[in-house]
C-alpha cells in the first residue's frame, strides 16, 4: 500500500545521476552546524563518537552515515542544520573508528552492525528523556537503520516513532554486481584506498589476523572476503553480504518508515526497489524520485536544504502528531 509518488523534480544539470551524486558530495553549499563531539564507552571495552548539535529540543533525530563516511559528511550536516532549524536536536552517529580514531578492537563496522545503533538508542533513551526518536540512515547507515528496525519489530522502543533511510543497497549482493559497472570506478577506488588504508593500520595493531594479502583489494569482492567477512563470523564475501541484506527484514518492520531510492542511483540494482514489499505492508513507505543520484538529491545549486532533507521533515509531518517540532516552517525556507 505505501507507494509514495515523488515530487522531485530537480533542474539541470542535477537530472544526471553521477553530477548530482558528485556535487552533493564534494560542492554543495552548507552552513556548517556546530558539532560538540562526545565519546561512548562500549560494554565490549571499544567506544563510538558520536557529534551532537544540540538546540534544546524535545525531539531528536540520530543521523547515521554512510561507509567511510561521518559528521563531515556533506549529507550528514545538511540534515543535521535541518532538523536543527526547525527545533530537533541532531546525534550524528559514527561507526567504529569512522570518527578520525582507530577503535581498539579488530572488529569495526559493516552493513548489518545495529549493535552500537541499538546501544546508544537504549542509553540516550535511558538517560536524557526525549520524547521522541527518529534514526535516519543513509547508504550502508539506511541498511543498518532498516535492519535494526526490522529487528526490534514490535519491541521497539516507544520513543522510536518512525525511521527513514536513504540511498540504500538493500539487496546487497545484486547492488555489489551494480557498483562493480564501470561508470562507478572512481567511486570505488575512493572506497577502497581508505577502506584498505584502515585495514593495513588493523593488521599492525592486531599481528594475529594478518598476513596482508599479496596485493591489496581492488573491489568490495576482494575486501570482503579477505577482510570485513571473516573478521566479523561470516563465511566470506556472499555469506556477508547475503545475511546483511536488509530487504527480506522489511516486513518485520512494524513503525513507519520511509525508504528513498533513486531510480538514477548507480550504487543500486533493480532489486533495491521493493515496491511489492511496500504495497504489502502498512508500515514501509517506498519513493523512487527519478532523479537524485547516491545520496544526493539536490534540486538547484541555489538551494540550501536537499529534497531528503524536507523530505523527511515532511514525512514526520505526516506520520507523526508533533505539535512543538515546527516541520512545516522549513518547507518555505
Amino acid at each position: 500500500m505505501p507507494i509514495v509518488d515523488s515530487s522531485f523534480l530537480p533542474s539541470l544539470p542535477f537530472r544526471k545521476g553521477h553530477f548530482n551524486t558528485i556535487y552533493g558530495s564534494l560542492f554543495r553549499p552548507l552552513q556548517r552546524p556546530s558539532f560538540q563531539r562526545q565519546r561512548y564507552e562500549l560494554p565490549d571495552g571499544d567506544f563510538i563518537d558520536v557529534d551532537w548539535s544540540k538546540v534544546g529540543g524535545n525531539n531528536l533525530v540520530i543521523a547515521v552515515h554512510g561507509l567511510e563516511g561521518s559528521s563531515s559528511s556533506r549529507y550528514i550536516q545538511g540534515i543535521t542544520g535541518a532538523f536543527n532549524a526547525v527545533g530537533w536536536d541532531v546525534a550524528a552517529f559514527h561507526f567504529r573508528s569512522c570518527s578520525g580514531e582507530l577503535n581498539r578492537k579488530l572488529q569495526s563496522y559493516h552493513m548489518g552492525a545495529t549493535g552500537d545503533l541499538r546501544w546508544l538508542i537504549e542509553r540516550i533513551d535511558a538517560q536524557m528523556k526525549y520524547d521522541t526518536i527518529i534514526p535516519i540512515g543513509y547508504s550502508l547507515g539506511g541498511n543498518v537503520v532498516l535492519r535494526y528496525l526490522a529487528e526490534e519489530g514490535s519491541q521497539i522502543k516507544a520513543t522510536v516513532r518512525a525511521g527513514l533511510a536513504f540511498s540504500v543497497p538493500i539487496d546487497i549482493p545484486r547492488a555489489n554486481v551494480s557498483i562493480n559497472h564501470w561508470s562507478n570506478w572512481l567511486y570505488l577506488q575512493k572506497f577502497l584506498l581508505s577502506l584498505n588504508r584502515k585495514a593495513k593500520a588493523k593488521i599492525r595493531q592486531f599481528p594475529e589476523a594478518g598476513p596482508l594479502p599479496p596485493r591489496m583489494p581492488r573491489n568490495f569482492d576482494e575486501f570482503d572476503e579477505w577482510f570485513t567477512g571473516p573478521i566479523h563470523g561470516y563465511a566470506g564475501a556472499m555469506d556477508y553480504w547475503t545475511r546483511c541484506s536488509s530487504l527480506p527484514l522489511l516486513p518485520d518492520i512494524r513503525i513507519p518508515t520511509l525508504l528513498v531510492n533513486a531510480k538514477d542511483d548507480s550504487f543500486l540494482s533493480p532489486s533495491c526497489f521493493p515496491n511489492q514489499e511496500a504495497r504489502r505492508s502498512n508500515n514501509l513507505f517506498f519513493e523512487q524520485p527519478a532523479y537524485g543520484g547516491h545520496c544526493g538529491f539536490v534540486q538547484s545549486s541555489n538551494d540550501r536544504w536537499t529534497y531528503a532533507d524536507r523530505r523527511a521533515i515532511q514525512f514526520l509531518e505526516e506520520v507523526l502528531d508533533l505539535p512543538q517540532a515546527g516541520v512545516k516552517s522549513l518547507m518555505i525556507r
